[in-house]
């Protein structure tokens, strides 16, 4: 009987692809352009793309690699080596 726990997608990623990595970078842009130009429909409108990006890497991506099925293939060819 073998349990085998989740596996992340998280761990096959680079360090510039982690939850809070994607995260500080997304603050970091949204709240620099209202630094910068102080203008609120600018803001938003760079906001939007970037809290979408962020969104679906955070979010859905991880989901989507999961339920796919690769990172157990992949797990289990480095087990069977």
């Amino acid at each position: 009987m073998s349990d085998k726990k989740p596996v992340s997608p998280w761990n096959y990623k680079p360090w510039w692809c982690q939850p809070w990595s994607i995260l500080l970078t997304g603050v970091s842009i949204i709240s620099g352009s209202w630094l910068i130009f102080k203008i609120i429909w600018l803001t938003v409108l760079i906001s939007i793309p970037i809290l979408i990006w962020m969104g679906f890497f955070i979010l859905i991506w991880p989901q989507l690699i999961i339920r796919s099925g690769i990172l157990d293939s992949y797990q289990s060819n480095i087990l069977d080596d």
